[in-house]
């Protein structure tokens, strides 16, 4: 992250003696990316966060992807995976994906188990819902808008409240975070960023449970392993550094508008390795007086574009069976844009009022199993005028 905090009990000076009121050391742990040369924060536990007395390979859901072949848009009505009954991490359904990032979707209403993804950072964005997401550095409230970044390998859960959880995942295989051009060369956040550190929420005080003999799912670049801890992960009474959990609300996102239509790029709100998530608020549009305020057509070369609509109304997307909930897919080599007639219809409207989270990738992504069960298998034809 590009600011520092501090929570809870720290020594004084780094790497020096931190004891407990039984007179014993307080165990220091370096979280650190790319190797010691980037951001990192300095952990103390209570207890060894290298005690494990038990690993165990494990199994996950079994899951699938094959090529968008034919190569044609999709639409994927995810409310339609809509069952109940799962967890926020292992019940995801994996729904489009390549080698940088896998995107899914997960409705859940009982508690995951304690997880760490040592691949890369994830993104949670919350549709509906509230959450508890808990971890080594604290808990953080999240709840409908909220974008979630988890760094790489920090163990953590995620805890709905109040009934179903909807969220979007997005799993990188490296990190996540403002684009650099927002940022200083010392990493603060730039006039010209559309937020910076005050929309930030980070973990505010230590969370301590106690517990001995506790499981944390594991994901890793060779599958899946689950470690058993001899003592409960969440020992930690005080951190500090750049690294942690981080939360922030789409409804804080400042939008950049102009006198015509204004490109994706204006939208970015997060880069990743060979991606990126941008987010569309509601807004003013354009104001010269022969604007025509929605998208034009387009053809992005170098990237899949995926959108996912999460509120409000989607003039550009009249009559194509976009709603709550939906993601559609627009993959290099297929030129899109607005519906037939939304062009002229969107003539001297001043204000959209559309929610909605994009990731462009620089990879075609392919589609899984969970996709074609909630595609609307008639959206390629809607330009045409037909549905099927």
């Amino acid at each position: 992250m590009p600011y520092y905090r501090s929570v809870g009990d720290l020594p004084r000076k780094r790497h020096t003696q931190f004891r407990q009121p039984d007179g014993s050391l307080y165990a220091e742990e370096l979280m650190g990316q790319e190797g010691f040369s980037s951001d990192s924060s300095l952990l103390y536990h209570r207890h060894l966060p290298t005690a494990i007395v038990a690993a165990e390979e494990f199994t996950p859901p079994a899951r699938s992807r094959r090529p968008n072949l034919p190569l044609k848009p999709r639409h994927l009505r995810t409310h339609k995976l809509d069952s109940g009954g799962a967890d926020p991490i292992l019940g995801r359904a994996h729904l489009l994906a390549n080698d940088d990032c896998r995107i899914s979707y997960a409705v859940a209403d009982r508690p995951s188990p304690l997880y760490r993804n040592a691949i890369g950072d994830e993104c949670v964005y919350v549709e509906a819902g509230r959450a508890r997401i808990e971890s080594v550095f604290g808990a953080l409230e999240v709840g409908e808008g909220d974008y979630v970044i988890i760094p790489t390998s920090v163990i953590h859960r995620i805890v709905p409240l109040d009934g179903l959880l909807r969220t979007l995942v997005i799993e990188a295989t490296g990190h996540i975070g403002p684009p650099k051009r927002y940022l200083s060369v010392r990493g603060q956040f730039l006039e010209h960023a559309p937020y910076c550190e005050r929309d930030l929420r980070g973990p505010s005080q230590p969370l301590i449970v106690d517990g001995t003999d506790v499981d944390v799912y594991v994901q890793h670049r060779r599958g899946w392993t689950t470690f058993t801890y001899a003592n409960h992960p969440f020992d930690v009474v005080g951190w500090d550094g750049c690294l942690y959990p981080w939360a922030f609300s789409i409804h804080d996102f400042e939008p950049i508008t102009g006198r015509v239509h204004q490109p994706p790029p204006v939208h970015q709100t997060f880069e990743g390795p060979n991606f990126v998530i941008c987010s569309f608020v509601p807004r003013k549009v354009d104001y010269h007086p022969l604007a025509i305020p929605v998208p034009y057509n387009h053809h992005n070369v170098d990237s899949d574009e995926v959108l996912f609509y999460t509120g409000g109304n989607y003039e550009a997307r009249r009559g194509s069976g976009i709603e709550q909930g939906s993601i559609s897919l627009h993959p290099s080599g297929f030129t899109h844009g607005p519906q037939p007639g939304a062009a002229e219809r969107a003539i001297g409207v001043d204000y959209f009022d559309e929610l909605a989270v994009m990731v462009d990738t620089f990879r075609p992504l392919d589609l899984c199993e969970p996709a074609l069960a909630c595609e609307d298998s008639g959206y390629a034809w809607t330009w045409a005028g037909r549905s099927s």
